[in-house]
């Protein structure tokens, strides 16, 4: 083939054949490098845009995956996530858990793992803004918790950072707090007393306290063995922990507290670093499927896990009780100075705590109304 030679290489002769009518060939020359240069910077944008979209979220769980929170929650907010990013963003469900419980959220920082949801009680001395909505008789559904928490969460505690090194997609709580024990029917507060409860830290750590038992600190999934080897006599948990740890076997006497004992909080959490791969547009698609969305997506999950487990604790037919007016009392009694406490725990903080409890329980009468 016949070809032109000049500086920067050799054209073939079909393609100067193509030049405009009283086009020079320098001049020509100058287009063809334009339009060529031009075509393969388009071509690497195009294959650098490409590879930075492509972004896989490694999903970390200290429960099986037939847990709610990842079963009803996690993988079905991926899917939702994939379908809204037309497969940039995916989500990898790991085999198994790349730290415990209490190190979860270092683990997310840390880039062991990109997606996951903590126990804010589990590191203690950490957080204290979260403590807000775990008080007694906060509600009766993970629902309206959860819901009125996010909003407070983002109206009045996300400004004070105490997530730093995280990036929070949603908070949330599980269903109201109950008593679970394989020794005696508690009907009053001495019933309680001496009794060695498997807690999840937090408030609930200092409720335990004030109602006379012996607090052990555990993770969740530690409690059939705790149960079952008589290391602790019970449980302050939601209703849905009978079936999601298999403790049903194990129980002896269950009572229901109206409106909750406890609650525990908790937070759906990325890594910051593989958030920041995410390009704008998706990040805006998944905050759309975060925030009071996710909030209210895991407590509407929480609430048919706990109506599971209370159906099968009464298929069980292990023993209920229903705490009673004047056991009620006994409780907000013995617990009342838990929210003093944390009202000059969060102005040490600079939050002004009885707003933000007053703002939380108007959110919960509004939700719940």
């Amino acid at each position: 083939m016949r070809a032109y030679t000049f500086v920067g290489g050799r054209l073939p002769f079909s393609l100067w054949r193509r030049r405009k009518p009283n086009e020079t060939r320098e001049d020509w020359k100058m287009r063809f490098y334009r339009f060529t240069f031009a075509a393969f910077a388009t071509t690497l944008t195009l294959l650098a845009s490409s590879a930075s979209a492509q972004v896989t979220l490694n999903v970390n769980t200290w429960v099986s995956p037939s847990h709610l929170l990842v079963a009803d929650v996690l993988m079905p907010f991926c899917k939702d996530v994939e379908a809204a990013t037309q497969s940039r963003v995916k989500c990898n469900l790991l085999a198994k858990a790349v730290a415990a419980p209490p190190q979860t959220l270092d683990a997310v920082k840390d880039g062991l793992a990109d997606l996951s949801f903590i126990v804010h009680g589990y590191t203690p001395g950490r957080f204290a803004l979260t403590d807000a909505v775990e008080f007694p008789f906060m509600g009766d559904t993970s629902e309206a918790m959860s819901v009125a928490y996010q909003r407070i969460y983002d109206k009045m505690l996300a400004k004070h950072d105490e997530h730093k090194g995280l990036h929070v997609l949603a908070v949330f709580t599980h269903g109201p707090g109950q008593i679970y024990n394989t020794k005696r029917p508690i009907t009053s507060l001495k019933d309680l007393d001496g009794l060695k409860i498997r807690v999840g830290g937090g408030i609930v750590n200092d409720v335990a306290k004030v109602l006379g038992t012996v607090p052990m600190l555990k993770p969740a999934p530690e409690s059939y063995e705790l149960l079952s080897q008589g290391v602790a006599d019970g449980l302050f948990f939601p209703k849905e922990s009978p079936i999601s740890f298999k403790l049903v076997p194990l129980l002896k006497h269950v009572t229901y507290i109206p409106g909750g004992l406890y609650t525990t909080s908790f937070a759906h959490v990325v890594n910051p670093a593989k958030w920041a791969q995410i390009s704008e547009a998706d990040k805006a698609a998944i905050n759309k499927l975060s925030g009071e969305a996710l909030a209210r997506r895991t407590g509407k999950a929480w609430d048919a896990a706990d109506a599971r487990g209370e159906k099968a604790v009464r298929d069980a037919n292990i023993p209920i009780v229903i705490a009673d007016a004047k056991f009620i009392a006994e409780i907000k009694d013995k617990t009342a100075g838990l929210e003093k406490a944390w009202i000059e725990k969060a102005k040490a903080k600079g939050v002004d705590g009885n707003a933000v409890l007053a703002a939380l329980r108007a959110e919960l009468k509004a939700i719940t109304k």
